[in-house]
């Protein structure tokens, strides 16, 4: 399975568990906190898994961007956070170095 598959899955997992932060009151309600903690160990294994072929630096980078522009969004339409336009210049800066990361560093070509 491709690297960065298991990566997306990564995010994913991680972006769910952080989801259901709020909903598990301080980790006090059984099944939000289940999700919680299930989501995120399944998120540590799949980053563990796709770091045999992505260098640290370059997987690191893409969860934290690619998460807080997911949990951002969850918590925009889900939670009715409201995001003004400072947040969201900087969720385009994220999301800009993420696209160079990928587009133009010989380092995410490992």
């Amino acid at each position: 399975m491709s690297p960065w598959l298991i990566l997306g899955m990564a995010i994913g997992a991680e972006v769910i568990a952080t989801s259901f932060l709020r909903a598990s009151d301080g980790l006090t309600k059984p099944g939000p906190t289940l999700v919680v903690v299930a989501g995120y160990a399944i998120a540590i294994y799949l980053l563990s898994l796709s770091l045999r072929q992505i260098p640290v630096g370059v997987a690191y980078a893409i969860w934290s961007g690619v998460g807080v522009m997911l949990i951002a969004v969850i918590g925009w339409v889900v939670l009715d956070q409201r995001l003004d336009t400072p947040a969201v210049a900087g969720m385009a800066l994220i999301v800009a170095g993420v696209v160079v990361i990928n587009v133009f560093s010989s380092t995410a070509a490992h």
